[in-house]
């Protein structure tokens, strides 16, 4: 018995008919609910992680949504195992259409507590197990002169650097670097590589680590979104569809940012005199008049 619910997609059953993508990270998260809507547009889709039992129960209940679903055990910081998925998943559909790298890992802390193993720990998931699966799954359609698309998950601190999420920060400024330069060097053979900026958008894992209790109720994220909300699965997972269709055959080497104009509230000096109430308003406007 299936425990999703079906998503509003805004292509169509058959956007993605024919095409097969991997996804890694694809069990929890993000990554499942992109793994659904592909699914469910008409996508075949393989989905990774090194957990076997949470693959087989994300395969379980996201069958029968349109594509085939099936799974490869991976560590993206072995090169072995990405290699091992790319054939599973030509073993089950015959060929390999698109490729997200959403595989990731990421904490909270002030820089000077932090080893350089845990630095290790963030960076060779997020840019070497990038750098490990787009090698080799590109010089894999560079050979087969095959087209195909990467789509990467990034951030909006990709570009603009943050405190305390400084492995995370570096890492992902890399698989940014990545995207573009790859969307130049390889357009040649037919491949695609763009990238997506989520801002907050909660899971069950990841956000409790970024943002415990006690830290969300002196911080209050929201406030930081001009939307007042944080975004929907089905949001990002319908801009990732599109992304991986052949809608956006022009797109290349873009990356599209959904945060709900998060970044842009923190990057404008006086965004923050939201807070600023009407009567103080007044009182300013009665200063600046006067000086006049």
């Amino acid at each position: 018995m299936n425990a999703a619910n079906k998503m509003n997609s805004m292509l169509s059953s058959t956007a993605l008919a024919g095409k097969s993508i991997v996804v890694t990270g694809g069990g929890t998260g993000l990554g499942r609910s992109m793994t659904q809507m592909f699914l469910q547009c008409g996508a075949n889709v393989l989905i990774t992680s090194r957990k076997e039992d949470v693959l087989k129960k994300t395969c379980e209940e996201l069958s029968g949504f349109g594509g085939k679903i099936a799974y490869a055990v991976c560590d993206v910081r072995k090169i072995d195992e990405v290699e091992a998925a790319i054939t599973k998943a030509e073993n089950e559909f015959g060929n390999i259409n698109g490729w997200v790298n959403n595989a990731a890992g990421n904490f909270i802390s002030p820089t000077e507590r932090l080893s350089h193993k845990a630095f290790d720990t963030i960076v060779d998931i997020v840019l070497k197990g990038t750098y490990n699966c787009t090698l080799a799954a590109g010089k894999n359609w560079i050979e087969q002169k095959s087209p195909g698309i990467f789509l990467n998950i990034v951030t909006t601190y990709s570009w603009t650097g943050s405190g305390y999420v400084v492995p995370s920060a570096i890492a992902k400024a890399g698989v940014l670097a990545l995207t573009r330069s790859l969307a130049v060097e390889w357009a040649k053979y037919g491949i695609r590589s763009n990238a997506i900026a989520p801002g907050p958008f909660p899971t069950e894992g990841a956000w409790s680590r970024l943002f415990p209790a006690d830290l969300a109720a002196k911080l209050d994220p929201l406030q930081r979104i001009p939307l007042r909300r944080f975004g929907e699965h089905e949001e990002l997972a319908n801009l990732a569809a599109y992304l991986m269709s052949d809608f956006s055959a022009y797109v290349n080497g873009e990356v599209v940012t959904i945060d709900g104009g998060e970044w842009l509230q923190g990057g404008g000096e006086f965004n923050n005199l939201e807070a600023i109430p009407s009567e103080m308003w007044d009182s300013i406007e009665r200063m600046v008049r006067g000086k006049k």
